[in-house]
């Protein structure tokens, strides 16, 4: 069924009282935590190398931001709620970056684990300015950690869990890195996270996850079209994922979990799957260019602590659209929202 705000009956009252209990809610956020690093680029200053006469470009301003993990642990700080980090990074200048970052927006980085052997995950982006004032991105360069987390990290980490998650009331996990087990959310990690949520059925633990959505148990899911089918149908190719497929998928990783899905279906908003059938919140929409990176973990980060706070299903959806419409309009930058922002757009919302 589709429902729009009124129907779900989030009134004003109803989603001022949800927004108000965010500063009393603490969240841990466990998986990779990368190094958003911006190179602006001005071409006009644009140099010819002597040695290969290749164009050598110019960099006129770094702008590093907590990504990944990172960038939903920004989001949530922007909401009012108390996080924890948990993750493993490298001892080098990313990691200081990072690090720098995170404390900056007011997160507990006690738990975060830095080590000399690893590298600090790194997007490099380079942002080229043309002649005629425009701005885009042009090649990234990625920095991952290609070898297998090491035991005693993972046994770091799993230690952690269980020291932490009593003194939380919701757990997130982001896990980035495509490279089975070479980031912090191995086989082992997820299976722990899994027997955590069993063992704590009254705290959110919830995963987003690139290419293993469907290995997660006993977490809500919070995967896109594409993750959720292919978790499913890994032979379906993209052009042919319809409606139908898209439902299939997601009653399937309820089936698999028995936990709450929230499907992500762009502008169209959210699927909700659980015992009672399938939910459509639908998206809310904005005017002019929009900026899609982030998105998902802008969602997330307004799902879990609407949940953490009390909210139902699908009330949970509609914070979740409504962070994700803010943080859309804001261009070159991995945008957030904040409580004050969220009551305003909800006031000013067409579905």
């Amino acid at each position: 069924m589709r429902y729009t705000a009124k129907e779900l009956g989030m009134n004003e009252e109803r989603i001022t009282t949800l927004l108000s209990r965010f500063g009393d809610t603490h969240v841990l956020v466990v998986g990779d935590y990368f190094l958003d690093r911006y190179l602006i680029v001005d071409r006009s200053l644009s140099e010819r190398s002597l040695e290969t006469g290749l164009e050598a470009y110019q960099v006129t301003e770094v702008k590093c931001s907590p990504g990944a993990a990172g960038t939903v642990t920004s989001n949530l700080r922007a909401l009012g709620i108390q996080v924890t980090a948990l993750g493993v990074i490298g001892e080098d200048g990313m990691g200081f970056e990072l690090l720098r970052g995170l404390r900056g927006n007011g997160v507990n980085v006690e738990q975060l684990i830095q080590v000399p052997d690893r590298f600090t995950p790194t997007y490099t982006k380079p942002m080229l300015q043309e002649g005629d004032g425009r701005i885009h991105e042009i090649q990234r360069i990625d920095i991952k950690n290609r070898r297998i987390l090491p035991k005693p990290l993972e046994e770091q980490l799993i230690r952690a869990l269980h020291e932490v998650t009593p003194f939380v009331q919701g757990i997130i996990v982001a896990d980035q890195v495509q490279e089975r087990n070479c980031g912090v959310i191995t086989d082992r990690v997820r299976g722990t996270l899994g027997e955590l949520a069993l063992a704590h059925p009254n705290k959110i633990v919830a995963a987003d996850s690139r290419v293993r959505i469907g290995e997660f148990r006993h977490l809500v899911l919070k995967p896109n079209v594409s993750e959720a089918v292919h978790a499913i149908r890994p032979d379906i190719p993209g052009q042919e994922i319809g409606r139908a497929l898209v439902e299939e998928s997601g009653r399937a990783l309820y089936q698999r979990g028995r936990k709450p899905v929230f499907l992500t279906v762009g502008a169209e908003g959210i699927l909700v799957f659980n015992a009672e059938g399938i939910t459509h919140v639908p998206g809310v929409r904005v005017e002019g260019p929009v900026d899609i990176v982030g998105a998902g973990d802008s969602t997330m980060a307004g799902i879990v602590s609407a949940l953490c706070c009390g909210a139902t299903y699908a009330e949970a959806a509609l914070i979740g659209n409504l962070v994700a419409s803010i943080t859309i309009q804001q261009i070159g930058t991995t945008g957030t929202a904040t409580r004050e922002q969220v009551l305003e757009r909800y006031w000013a919302a067409t579905f």
